[in-house]
């Protein structure tokens, strides 16, 4: 059986290429994205390190490409990795960016609510960041 998700999106007014940079260095990650990374990210033995709301993880990006494809695997404090799908998508001469939410085994409907509220203030602030540059 497949597990519940939910697609979040927002568009940035701003080139994909730009939207795709940016997003793409993890040292930027405590800048707009606070559910992964709340203060610090550091490269550490050849692994992105953060200090995130669910203690020390490890994050792994996709290697960079021309598809605009950040997905990221998030290796929590418990050891349990979790896959994220993200992609920056161009629309003209905006960038569509998706976010996928898939819902962890175990997770009640409040908290997955609430993942999905944090996935939308991460988004809202990179498109604030990025629009205001």
């Amino acid at each position: 059986m497949a597990s519940e998700s939910a697609h979040l999106s927002i568009v940035i007014d701003r080139p994909t290429w730009a939207v795709y940079e940016y997003a793409a260095d993890p040292a930027n990650l405590p800048q707009w994205a606070a559910g992964l990374a709340s203060t610090t990210v550091e490269h550490m033995d050849g692994q992105w390190v953060a200090d995130s709301p669910m203690g020390r993880v490890t994050v792994a990006f996709a290697e960079r490409n021309n598809f605009g494809v950040l997905d990221h695997v998030v290796t929590l404090p418990s050891g349990d990795s979790v896959y994220n799908p993200l992609r920056v998508i161009p629309d003209g001469d905006v960038s569509e960016v998706v976010f996928t939410l898939r819902r962890q085994p175990g997770i009640t409907d409040k908290q997955f609510k609430q993942d999905a509220d944090a996935v939308r203030t991460d988004l809202d602030s990179l498109k604030h960041i990025l629009e205001t540059r």
